[in-house]
């Protein structure tokens, strides 16, 4: 008997290796960010009625966050370049949400435009009175080849990912400072951990925005109602895709594939207000390969440029074959 326990330890413990590891494989989340899901705040008791100031809020995700605000009962404001497609959000948010017209506020921004970001502020505060919440999610991606691409695009780039993102923020960190509370979300994306082809352009501005919420994170110390959180997504389903930058300023991408084996933009907005009202300094949210690799970046950096070599070949060969760079292994199989 005591043989036989012996032979059954080694499979007991093979078999819990592999539930274990099936479990892993189908987390879409840090460990941290799920256990706020489980056993964290839920935005639903801690949302209502909180200023909440969106950028970006036209299409993909910051369109998908002004639902999911709206519908929690939190006070709503939407701001993108395009007018139009900011009302026909706010349209919808009225449709499925109790909130009221004066409730949702409407509010065009170019965020390449800074000399503009003070006045935008002082509206919403005339308005609302306050900003509870800033999600910085304004911004655009990139599928080109460094060697193929103009010095101005990437100047573009961090224009409107980076510093456009930093000039809101001062402007409304200074309300928030003389408040002493407040929330800032920033929308990174996985590319501000690792790098990857076809986006050199957006790696360094998710990482330029990486190192400065890192860095001013610490300057708020005596403020500790001040909160920064960065969000990393990996890719998602959304029209993101559909406005990238490419080699020339002047150049759209031909072909941007199908999305559909991207995480449900849905999951992605989830996940991020989890984040938000539990406080969490910086969160992972992707599907796997993305998220394994967030995690070797972090731990093991050697096998993560292993894997991120093979990864890149892929990308370059998805894109030239004109399928969407970010498809996955098995997926390219198929196709």
């Amino acid at each position: 008997m005591e043989w036989a326990a012996l032979l059954l330890l080694p499979l007991a413990l093979c078999a819990l290796l592999y539930l274990l590891g099936r479990w892993l494989l189908g987390l879409d989340g840090d460990l941290t960010l799920l256990w706020a899901e489980w056993r964290g705040k839920r935005p639903e008791n801690e949302l209502p009625d909180k200023v909440v100031w969106v950028t970006g809020a036209s299409s993909g995700i910051g369109e998908e966050l002004a639902y999911q605000l709206a519908k929690i009962g939190a006070l709503v404001v939407l701001s993108a370049r395009r007018e139009n497609e900011l009302e026909r959000v706010k349209q919808k948010c009225l449709e499925i949400s109790s909130l009221s017209s004066k409730d949702i506020l409407v509010l065009p921004l170019d965020l390449t435009d800074r000399s503009s970001h003070e006045a935008a502020t002082k509206t919403i505060l005339q308005h609302f009175g306050r900003i509870d919440v800033l999600v910085n999610n304004g911004g655009r991606s990139q599928r080109s080849l460094f060697v193929d691409t103009k010095v101005e695009v990437y100047a573009a780039i961090m224009e409107l990912n980076y510093l456009g993102t930093v000039s809101l923020t001062k402007h409304v960190l200074n309300h928030m400072v003389q408040r002493e509370k407040g929330k800032i979300v920033t929308m990174s994306s996985v590319m501000g951990i690792m790098g990857a082809p076809l986006a050199t352009g957006y790696c360094a501005s998710k990482h330029a925005l990486q190192g400065f919420f890192n860095s001013l994170r610490p300057e708020l110390g005596e403020y500790p109602e001040i909160i920064i959180t960065t969000i990393c997504p990996g890719p998602v389903q959304s029209k993101i895709i559909h406005n990238v930058f490419t080699e020339e300023l002047s150049k759209t991408l031909d072909n941007t594939g199908d999305q559909s084996h991207k995480m449900p933009t849905d999951r992605c907005v989830r996940l991020t207000l989890v984040s938000m009202v539990n406080d969490l300094k910086e969160a992972w949210i992707s599907d796997h390969p993305y998220l394994a690799v967030c995690y070797l970046w972090q731990y093991a950096p050697t096998w993560a440029w292993w894997l991120m070599n093979k990864m890149g070949k892929i990308r370059i060969q998805n894109f030239k074959r004109g399928v969407d760079a970010d498809i996955s292994y098995s997926q390219k199989k198929k196709a």
